[in-house]
């Protein structure tokens, strides 16, 4: 569907999802803000993560590093060196462009047609800012690219403090900054994002199949979070792609609208890169010493990262529906569904009065206190009941309970089903219960 991204973007800025930064002022490019029921999408996909990488496990610990760290950690990281991108610029428009996106021999402006640049030159992704009150005086820090190098430098915290032997994980959630040459295609690629990354420590010669375990866990997590396995697949990096630290690495790929394929999530074999580092540049022991087998050794490490923006836009686009609907007087009318994860979905109950009658208001809004300690819920009471019915399902409710005046003879109210539009009376009394084994 070629303008599904269109319909995608235009659903989320109107119901409040995604809209642009700053767009008072013209906005900022590929800056991005989360609306109202954004932050509820953002905040159970990131619950969803944690549920299943930290709290479901007992070799998993959680973790939230500093975002500005010592500038000494990316020169051992090795960041400062080589986080390159080849940036060239078209020499008619002046446009500027990573050279590995522009194909054809010879190379194409996207811009203005033109087919003559400069020479390529790499371009340091990270913004660097400073630290102190005088910028003359100050020490130059990086925000960091990458949530990884925190779980690292702490890692013999980490380990020691939470009693942990090796196989174990650190995990951690947080914010991350690139300055990328052409961000774009919403919120797919952005200058300022949030990265899901887990390091997984294991012994040296485990570490390819703790590697194979990993990308099946993680392509399972998406799949049972309702993305369709014929949109997800899975691709290893060539020898000539590999980042500098990698012995293999794996992209979980996503069926983008704006590409053939598109990557969702790498799983990195880092071997004992980053710890050996670290350790050199710092002068610290970052070893681990297995009390049963008396070994001092450096652990291998498996690493699945996956951006919170970019999984909720394949999560958006994998749950967009445009279909025939069943209307009151016999005939059919297109409904837009966001046919999301009840985990996923940002509000997981609507009670709807059936009208703004004095008598339906105070039992409506008697169920609504009723769910709303449980669940985020929506209170809406505008317009006819097949339009509210519509608006809910726009944006993935799963459930929508309606208050009619039965409802103050039988004590029960009608629970409708998002997806088959199925509607059932249930009494008032036993709602959370019934919700409860659905959600």
């Amino acid at each position: 569907m070629p303008d599904l991204m269109e319909q995608i973007t235009s659903l989320a800025k109107r119901r409040g999802i995604v809209f642009p930064s700053s767009e008072i002022y013209g906005g900022l490019r590929s800056s991005w803000d989360y609306g109202p029921l954004g932050v509820e999408l953002k905040r159970n996909v990131k619950d969803a993560w944690w549920r299943a990488m930290v709290q479901l496990r007992d070799d998993v610990v959680g973790l939230d590093a500093a975002i500005i760290m010592s500038p000494k950690v990316w020169e051992a990281s090795g960041h400062l060196e080589v986080f390159t991108d080849p940036l060239v610029e078209c020499r008619n428009c002046h446009q500027r462009f990573r050279a590995d996106d522009l194909e054809g021999d010879p190379k194409t402006c996207p811009n203005c047609g033109n087919h003559t640049f400069t020479d390529a030159r790499n371009f340091n992704l990270m913004f660097r800012t400073h630290m102190g009150p005088v910028e003359d005086g100050a020490e130059d820090v990086y925000l960091r690219p990458e949530t990884a190098q925190g779980m690292f430098v702490d890692f013999a915290t980490v380990q020691q403090t939470a009693r942990r032997k090796v196989p174990f994980g650190i995990a951690q959630i947080g914010k991350a900054f690139r300055n990328e040459i052409t961000p774009g295609n919403f919120i797919f690629r952005m200058r300022e994002f949030e990265q899901m990354e887990m390091e997984y420590f294991v012994k040296p010669g485990t570490d390819e199949e703790w590697h194979e375990y990993w990308i099946q866990e993680r392509l399972r997590w998406f799949t049972e979070l309702g993305v369709r396995p014929d949109n997800l697949r899975l691709r290893d990096h060539d020898a000539d792609e590999l980042s500098h630290y990698s012995k293999r690495t794996v992209d979980i790929e996503y069926r983008f609208p704006f590409t053939d394929w598109g990557e969702l999530e790498g799983i990195a074999n880092r071997t004992d890169f980053d710890l050996k580092a670290h350790e050199r540049h710092s002068g610290e022991d970052l070893t681990y010493f297995d009390p049963e087998t008396e070994e001092r050794y450096h652990p291998y490490v498996i690493e699945p990262a996956v951006g919170v923006d970019r999984a909720i836009l394949a999560f958006l686009i994998d749950a967009y529906r445009v279909e025939e609907a069943p209307t009151a007087k016999g005939g059919t009318e297109k409904r837009t569904l966001l046919a999301l994860h009840t985990d996923l979905a940002p509000i997981k109950a609507a009670v709807l009065p059936l009208s703004r009658n004095d008598r339906l208001v105070p039992a409506a809004k008697e169920v609504f206190d009723l769910l709303k300690p449980h669940w985020m819920c929506d209170y809406d009471d505008a317009g006819s009941i097949g339009r509210r019915y519509r608006r809910q399902d726009e944006v993935g409710t799963p459930f929508c309970v309606t208050v009619d005046f039965d409802t103050l003879d039988d004590r029960a109210a009608t629970v409708r089903d998002r997806d088959s539009m199925a509607q059932e009376r249930i009494p008032v009394a036993s709602l959370v219960e019934h919700l409860r084994e659905r959600l």
